[in-house]
This record gives structure tokens, sequence and C-alpha cells, in this order.
């Protein structure tokens, strides 16, 4: 065992060679209103899917109103309104995100190497677990990195300083003459507030008994399944509530996702981590989920299938009519998966022996070279080959059209399974425009105004090239239909073909020899300032919650944004008016059960000073509409003092913060109240 866990060690450790796809995808795990998905390559914004893989170039946006979370290994994140969303680098060991325009919270739990947020005139980079706020507004050129816990870094072209816990920087202006300032950090608003009920959710699953905390998706496995002892196997998970005869990979559809292939999004709210990571057996008449060694980071797979073709009229005694059909079946815990990208050895052995804890590097490195030099392997060493209903078959147009599966898919019966002889890495099967899509082309779902999606962002690490524009290896992939073209000539062909609008990426300014500067304290003259979205309402406004309208439609075009609020002002934590005593906070109605269960204890925050009589102030100009739900304490700012006022302890790791104001018996609905909602 011992040596077992050496080798792990040592292929995790690794470099992997330059043909070798990233090792991790990002997952969109929640969405709430009309949220939008952009896939790289293909300037076309559609519906935005859960469990849904991301991976570099990919876009997201959440309009107004709108709630959205993605997950990586170890952070979420977590858009509000008008949110604007791409992943610039992706792999083990570097995260890299744009934030073009609106808000976004960033919760880190394990800081897995490198993790940058960039924006028009800042790039933060995280340097500790925490959570963290950005709020950023081009058209003012100005942006906000609240610190609630953790510490990060801001750096932009005027210099760089550290924001510690409990603290906000204001950034303002986007070149060398730009003004900086370290404020304590604002009351929490709604759309933190909704942040606080999705942590809550994933605390309850904080530390996984059998699985990676590295994996993406491990925190639906405990609500959504149970965990039973198989013998030969450990600890393998059932789901719940699943139909009777539910096979693996036939609710959900195949989308075509490079540098990967065929990609399988699943419907479950559960779909992801059972069907990229681990194998499925089928024990004591019913099937589960076998995970990987928790030894080892877990590298993502697109599906962990074995394909199989036929032949011979073979649709037609299926009713399918006269097209060709492509079938699959669900790999089991000593089965070798062969990816239909191009990877080195070393990656095809690391993806294999983190993934299940019955195979051995010998037996991966023999079925592979089979692989290499025959171009099949032999369907009899499969485990699942002859499981009733393990074998699905569906027309090929049903991968091209992104459709869904479920609708369509035929079970292969077993007198039939005997034509099957030898299974392949992938179908012959070219995708097309919709394949990448998910959804069949043609429309176009809200999204950002033009402007902002070629704005210049600030980095200071390096992002790879985008990805060339889809049409670009549209005819590569039909010549080697199934395949995806390897990692290193679409590095090459994003460095030697002009770029298209599809794989246009807005120009990056990346900060060399960035000098270390103190940013302007704030002091009792100088209150903290307050995000545009998190400013309470104006006077004209009614002074009563509000939420976005209660449906959005799919595909409707984008509405026009408010005119750009100005900061506003806050007195410091210390003077700021505590909230009066309230009942602990329960998430609305439409969340899901879990949300409401009892929550784990934590160290309340330091108690304020005792506040001064204070009069009624101006309300300042109007916020986002999402965020209008949630009151706040308005104060002026307090006469100016001789010195500052001492700074407040900053949270605890991971500490809740106070409970916020109920609404009011007339306010509308929170955003999660939506007509459809995804968890």
């Amino acid at each position: 065992m011992t040596r077992y866990l050496a080798v792990l060690a040592l292929l995790s450790a690794g470099v992997l060679a330059a043909q070798d796809p990233p090792g991790q995808a990002g997952r969109i795990s929640f969405i709430s209103g009309s949220v939008s998905f952009d896939p790289a390559g293909v300037d076309q914004w559609v519906p935005a899917t859960v469990n849904r893989p991301l991976t570099i170039g990919d876009q997201v946006f959440a309009d107004n109103g709108a709630r959205a979370e993605i997950h990586v290994p170890g952070t979420a994140f977590r858009l509000g309104d008008r949110g604007a969303f791409e992943f610039m680098n992706l792999d083990q060991g570097a995260t890299q995100v744009r934030l073009s325009e609106g808000s976004m919270d960033v919760r880190v739990r394990n800081l897995l190497g490198n993790l940058e947020i960039d924006t028009p005139n800042l790039a933060f980079t995280v340097t500790r677990p925490g959570e963290y706020r950005l709020d950023t507004n081009p058209d003012n050129g100005q942006t906000y990195v609240t610190v609630r816990d953790g510490e990060g870094q801001v750096s932009s072209a005027g210099g760089s300083f550290t924001v510690p816990a409990g603290q906000q920087a204001v950034v303002m202006g986007q070149d060398a003459s730009a003004q900086y300032q370290l404020n304590p950090a604002p009351a929490y608003d709604g759309f933190d507030n909704w942040v606080i009920s999705r942590n809550r959710r994933e605390d309850r699953y904080a530390r996984p008994r059998y699985v990676s905390s590295a994996m993406v998706g491990y925190e639906d496995l405990d609500e959504n399944g149970s965990w039973r002892s198989a013998p030969g196997y450990g600890q393998m998970w059932v789901p719940n509530g699943v139909a009777s005869g539910w096979a693996p990979y036939v609710d959900g559809q195949w989308s075509w996702v490079e540098p990967w292939g065929w990609t399988w999004v699943d419907n479950e709210p559960w779909g992801f981590a059972p069907f990229h990571y681990g194998r499925w057996a089928f024990v004591n008449g019913y099937w589960g989920w076998l995970p990987g060694p928790l030894a080892v980071e877990p590298v993502y797979a697109p599906a962990l299938v074995a394909w199989v073709g036929f032949g011979g009229g073979f649709g037609v005694s299926l009713g399918f009519g006269g097209g060709e059909a492509v079938g699959w079946f669900p790999l089991g815990p000593r089965d070798v998966y062969i990816p239909a990208f191009t990877a080195s050895a070393a990656f095809v052995n690391r993806i294999n022996v983190s993934n299940t804890t019955v195979i051995n590097s010998t037996n991966v490195t023999n079925v592979y070279n089979n692989y290499v030099r025959t171009g099949s392997v032999p369907v009899n060493t499969y485990m699942n080959r002859t499981v009733p209903g393990a074998v699905v078959a569906a027309p090929q147009n049903v991968l091209t059209s992104g459709q869904s599966i479920q609708r369509v898919a035929k079970r292969v019966p077993p007198n039939q399974l005997s034509g099957i002889t030898v299974a392949a890495a992938a179908p012959k099967v070219a995708p097309q425009v919709a394949s990448v899509l998910g959804h069949p082309a043609g429309g176009n779902a809200p999204h950002p105004a033009a402007a902002v999606l070629s704005r210049p962002v600030v980095a200071k690490a390096t992002p790879p090239a985008p990805l060339p524009a889809f049409q670009q290896r549209q005819a590569m992939l039909a010549r080697n239909p199934g395949h995806p073209v390897p990692v290193a000539q679409l590095h090459q062909m994003a460095s030697s073909a002009p770029p298209t609008a599809a794989a246009a990426r807005p120009p990056v300014t990346v900060l060399k020899n960035v000098r270390p500067i103190t940013p302007r304290a704030a002091n009792a003259a100088a209150p903290a300032h307050v995000p545009p979205s998190a400013a309470p309402p104006s006077p004209a406004t009614p002074q009563r919650a509000a939420t976005p309208p209660a449906a959005q439609p799919q595909h409707a075009t984008a509405p026009q944004r408010p005119a750009p609020a100005q900061p506003t002002h806050e007195p410091p934590a210390a003077q700021r008016t505590p909230p009066a005593p309230e009942r602990a906070y329960t998430p609305p109605a439409g969340q899901p059960q879990h949300a409401q269960a009892p929550q784990r204890s934590s160290t309340p925050p330091a108690a304020p000073q005792a506040r001064q009589p204070e009069p009624a102030r101006q309300a300042p100009p109007a916020r986002g509409e999402a965020d209008r739900a949630a009151p706040r304490q308005a104060a002026p700012a307090p006469p100016r003092q001789a010195a500052p006022p001492p700074r407040p302890a900053a949270p605890q790791a991971h500490a809740a913060p106070p409970p916020h104001t109920a609404p009011p018996p007339h306010a509308a609905p929170s955003p999660e109240k939506k007509q459809t909602e995804h968890r």
C-alpha cells in the first residue's frame, strides 16, 4: 500500500507534457434567474445549464436579479447582478478569472495554487483561504475589493498593496494616476446574504468522508445518496430516488468541450462528480459509484465510458430509422479509461489511478499500449458490458444537435450485445456548433454589452492564448471524427492564425515590476466606501425591499443598464450603529431543504463600540435591484477626530456574519424565488 501511495504522489507531483489537457474543469453548480453561457471559440450566448463543465475561454453572465455559482477544486465563485465572468486559465495549480463588470464573491476553502481575479483596473491575488468580494464598474473606473476573511494583494498600474481581513480596498482610475484607499469593510447587503445561505449549505459537507475535497461536486453527494460497503471495493455511493432500472449515462446529453471532446452533462443536481471521476459498479442488483483514492487530487475526465459502434442496420432494429447508431456503457472499477484526446502516457496513467483504487499502473500501461497499436480494446475486458440496461444507443445526430439523450436513447437488448466485439475511445462523430453550445444553434441569450466584453483588463500572470474559433477547427475535427484537436496544435493555431470575433479576447495588460505602495487609510472623516451595488435605495425609491422581476425571458435582449451610481459613504465599523437583536437567518422559500437545517456554530464577530446618537442622513443613490432586499443601517459621517478609531478585530476563519434584518412583510420575493431554479 505504501508503494502504491508513493506512485500516486509521484504522478500527482510530476510535470505534465505540453500536449496534455488541463487536469481540472469548472462546474456551473447553481443558477437562479437569467444566466447565460458562451463557450470558448463560439460567439453566441445561450441559457446556462447546471453541471456544464467549464474551461479556459468559457464565459458566464448573470443578468439583473440573477445569481450563478461556479465551482473549481477548493473554491466557489458566486455571481451577482451583471456579473460578467470568464476563465482565463484553469488547470491544477493555476486559476485565473476575469470579472469585466458586476459583483462576484469568491469563497476559498482550500487554496490549491495561484488564484487571481482580473478586472479593468486591478488584479487581485488571493493569498489565504477566506471570503472575498469584488465589485467593478467599468463605466466609472472603480473597483472595490472587500476581504471578509483571509488576505489578498491588489496590483494595478500604480502599485500593489495587501488587503487584510475586515478591510475594503477601493481603486479609482485605470492608470498610474489612480487613487487608492483602504477602509473598514462595509455592512452586508442582499447579495452577501445569498452568499451566506450558499456557504451554510456547503459547510454541512465541508469534510467529505470518502472522497477528496479537491473533487468538484462532492458537496452534492451526501444529501442525494447514501454510502454502503461494497466487498472488494470499499465504500460505494448509491443515489437516492432514481427510477427502477436506472443506469448511469442515460439522463443527460453529450456536448463537445475541447480539449477533451465528447463530454457528458447530466441532468441530476448531483450529476457532476459521479460522471467525471471514479467508476460505476453493479452490486446486488443496483448501481453504485466508487470514488478514487483520498490520497491524491483526482484528475477530471469528460466521461468515464467505453464507446461501441454498430453497423449492419443496427439502428433500424432499435427503431432509429436508417441513420447510424452509437453506443456506450459506464466503466467499471477495474476498467482502463482510454481518452479520445492526445495525451502523454504519464497523464493517461494519472487520470486512471487517481479515479479508482483497484487498478494498477502496469495494467493501465499495457491496455493503453495495446489501444495505440490496434485502435480498439476487446470488449470482453470490460466489467459492465453484460449488465442489463448498461449499454445505451442513440442516433449520431442526437450528439451533433445538442439534444437530450433520454428522449431518444434505447437500451440495447441482451440478445444483441453479442454483436459488439470491440470498444473505442470515441464515437466517429464530428461535432457541430450546436454540439459546442449544448443547445440548438440560433438566438442569443442576455449578455454583457459589446463595450464591456472588449474592455481591457489588468493581470499579474500571463494567461494562455484563447482557444481558436470553432470554425477554424471544424475542418480538422471532420477529418478525425470524435477526436479533439491536440492541445499542442491548438496552441500553435492560437499563436499563428489571425483571431476571429469568436476567438478574440480583450487586451490584457500584464503588470511587470509593480512597486509596493501604501494606500490612503480611512479615518473618522473618511468613512468606508460602499460599492454601488450595495448602496441603499434613493429617496425617490419607495422605502421597501425590492427584488428583480419574478421572471426573466430566457432569450430576451439584455436590459439597459441603469446609470452608474456614485460611491457612497458609511461610518467606520467602530462607530457604525449595531443592529438590534434579531432572529437567526432563515433562507427564503424555494431554497433546498438542506439550507434550512440547523447550522453549525461559529465565532461571532467582535462587538462594536457603543454607538453615539446620530441624526438621520439623506440616503445615497440607488443600488442594484437585487440587493435592495436587505435593509442597511444609514448613519452620517461622524465629526473629525484627532486619531482614527481602533481597527475592528479581524473576523475568525469562516465565521458567520451577523444575521441580517428580515425584509418587511410587504417585500417582494428574493431572487431565489424564481420561476425555475436549479441547484
